[in-house]
C-alpha cells in the first residue's frame, strides 16, 4: 500500500506536534496533500477511473476547507504550511 502506518507517523511527526498528533490541522493538510499527489499520478495513467476522480475532488475540497479554517484561526500557521508544502491559492 502506498500509505502505511510508518509513513503516516513520519508525516505527523514532521507536521504535527508529535507522531501521535493526528488531529492537528497542519498534519491533516499535509496528509491530504500527499494523498492528492498520489491520486493525481494515478489519474494520469487511468483517465477513465471516475471513482478516483470523485475521491480526488472530495479530498481537494476537504483540504481547501481546512486551509480556510486555518486562515481564519491563525494566519501565520497558514502561511507556514503553505510555504512548507508548496501550495498556492
Amino acid at each position: 500500500m502506498y500509505l502505511d502506518s510508518d509513513k503516516k507517523k513520519e508525516f505527523f511527526k514532521a507536521h504535527g506536534k508529535s507522531e501521535k498528533d493526528t488531529g492537528s490541522t497542519e498534519a491533516q493538510i499535509a496528509m491530504f496533500s500527499y494523498r492528492i499527489a498520489h491520486l493525481t499520478e494515478h489519474l494520469k495513467k487511468n483517465k477513465k477511473d471516475k471513482n478516483t476522480q470523485r475521491s480526488l475532488v472530495l479530498l481537494v475540497g476537504k483540504r481547501r476547507s481546512l486551509l480556510d479554517y486555518l486562515t481564519k484561526k491563525d494566519i501565520t500557521r497558514y502561511r507556514a504550511i503553505v510555504k512548507e508544502l508548496g501550495l498556492r491559492r
